[in-house]
This record gives C-alpha cells, sequence and structure tokens, in this order.
C-alpha cells in the first residue's frame, strides 16, 4: 500500500482515500471528536455516497431511536446500561442517513469486526490508533490523541447493532480529562439492483454521556464540532468500507495479501476476512455471468 501526494492510497489496484487519520473509530465510540480531521476535504459524496447532509438532534427523533430497540432481546444488564445513558445523554445526534454500494456480508463483518478497519489504516501509513480485542465482543482501543476506550457490542443483526462504549478524553480541547460512556446504534437497510448490486443504506443514532462538572458547558460549546467531525469521519469510513468490497470484487488476489499482512488482528479474524473477500469475488463473478445472459 503507498499513499500519493493526492491523499489517495492505492489497494488492491484501485485509489482509496485517506479517511481522517482513522480516529473514525474511538471518535464514534465517545464521540469524542475534539481533534480537527486533517482529510475532511476528501468527504464529498456523504457518508455512503448519497447522503440527506442532515443531522438530526430532535428530542422526537431521540425518542424514536429509544422506541426502535430490541429491548425484548437484551439482557437485563444490557437494558439496564443502554438504559441509563439513552434516557438522560449530554448529547445526542443522529447521523445524516447514507447509501453505499456494498456486499452484504462484507458490510456486517466490518461493522462487527472494526478493528480490520484499523489493520488497513495501519497498513497504510495512516493511523495511531492502537486496538486490541479483549473478548469475542469487546475491544480496547487508544486513539494517539488523547481517547482512550472499551467498546461492547451487546446486540448484533443484519439491521441493528448496538455497541455500549466507556472511556476517556484528556487532549488538548479540554483542561482536565474528560469521561464518558455512550451508546451508538447502528441502523441498515438492504435493497438490490435489477442486476444483483446491493445497496446498504444506514445511520447511526449516538448517545453521549460525559461525566464531568463542566459536562453541560462541553456540550454547549463543543456539540457542533463533536457533531460535525463524527457526520466527517463517519462518512469517510463507510466509504472506505465501500471501497473495500469493491477492491474485493476486482482484484482479490491483491485484497486477500492485505488480509494476510494486517497487524492488530489475530489470525482468525484475518482468516475470516479473506474468507469474505473469497466470497464477494465469487458473488461479483456469478453476478456478472448472470447479466451477461440476459438478452439485450
Amino acid at each position: 500500500m503507498d499513499t500519493n501526494d493526492s491523499g489517495e492510497t492505492s489497494v488492491a489496484g484501485g485509489s482509496i482515500h485517506t479517511i481522517a487519520h482513522g480516529r473514525w473509530f474511538c471518535a464514534i465510540a465517545l464521540a469524542m471528536c475534539l481533534t480537527t480531521s486533517p482529510n475532511v476535504a476528501n468527504a464529498e459524496g456523504g457518508l455512503f455516497g448519497h447522503s440527506s447532509n442532515d443531522a438530526d438532534t430532535s428530542s422526537k427523533q431521540r425518542k424514536a431511536a429509544i422506541a426502535s430497540l430490541p429491548m425484548q432481546r437484551l439482557t437485563q444488564s444490557a437494558q439496564a446500561r443502554i438504559m441509563s445513558i439513552v434516557d438522560s445523554p449530554t448529547i445526542y445526534r443522529r447521523l445524516p442517513p447514507q447509501a453505499i454500494d456494498c456486499d452484504q456480508n462484507m458490510f456486517l463483518f466490518l461493522s462487527r469486526n472494526p478493528e480490520v478497519l484499523v489493520g488497513m489504516w495501519d497498513l497504510m501509513g495512516i493511523t495511531n490508533v492502537q486496538i486490541r480485542r479483549t473478548g469475542p465482543y469487546q475491544l480496547e482501543a487508544i486513539d494517539g490523541s488523547g481517547t482512550t476506550c472499551q467498546i461492547d457490542l451487546v446486540y448484533g443483526d443484519p439491521h441493528m447493532h448496538i455497541f455500549v462504549a466507556s472511556g476517556s478524553y484528556d487532549g488538548k480541547m479540554v483542561a482536565k480529562s474528560v469521561d464518558g460512556k455512550g451508546v451508538f446504534i447502528l441502523s441498515s437497510r438492504y435493497s438490490q439492483a435489477n442486476e444483483g448490486r446491493t445497496t446498504v443504506t444506514g445511520t447511526i443514532d449516538c448517545f453521549l454521556q460525559l461525566e464531568s462538572l463542566g459536562a453541560d458547558l462541553i456540550a454547549r460549546t463543543l456539540s457542533g464540532l463533536i457533531g460535525r467531525s463524527a457526520d466527517v469521519n463517519f462518512a469517510e469510513t463507510a466509504r472506505f468500507i465501500a471501497q473495500v468490497s469493491q477492491a474485493s470484487e476486482k482484484n482479490p488476489r491483491s485484497m486477500l495479501d492485505v488480509a494476510s499482512r494486517l497487524p492488530q488482528v489475530d489470525e482468525q479474524t484475518r482468516r475470516d476476512f479473506a474468507g469474505q473477500i473469497a466470497d464477494v469475488a465469487r458473488g461479483a463473478a456469478d453476478r456478472d455471468q448472470r447479466v451477461a445472459r440476459v438478452p439485450q
């Protein structure tokens, strides 16, 4: 992987824009986007390629997000953790709805294994994030800019993933370390075009609870910056996911080489990623054959 002067990185025979130096993972995990992202100029096209450009911070949308939670499928412990945050968030934001051309299973795999994204950014040399999986559904991460966090995936199905995070920020934007908790609801739906390509449409509802004597002041002062940074970082990351899927279609051999060399990722996850790449390539080849047989 090589990065050129235009801010693009060559991956598997194509170009992937560098994305905010890999800060999305910790930034979304606590919405601690207090530092500016150096490559925001590359964010054209929105989160998944098409964007409404409208985030929603209304109490109506917040209540709707809470009502959408599959409480009957959650353990009592998970319910308690989630509700203690979403009932009284310091900051709430629904990121702008977006749509991307991406294989559904690849999207689900990368959503559930974000260390693979961090590993690719590390291989590119564009991130300081250090990430470690501590359990089947638990991760710890340090972003190199003052944020440390622990993230639990407490629920996941093809249409919704619920992450609960806790951590702290002691970077240059605050005088004292700020502790925080967050609930992040990734909602997604899928549609197929006539030729068989999949469009994934999604958003994230972010509930951030700051634990600080100055939490309200921080929220009033920095909520706009936090929100805009979250929008951009999510947009850049989602676009990267789409490019990974498309590179797996077009040049699976090079992507398999990438998978074999990923840092910060355990061997089983590398193998699982390689399996996803191979599946995407086979699916694309089958789809192209079907399209070629259709009378013009």
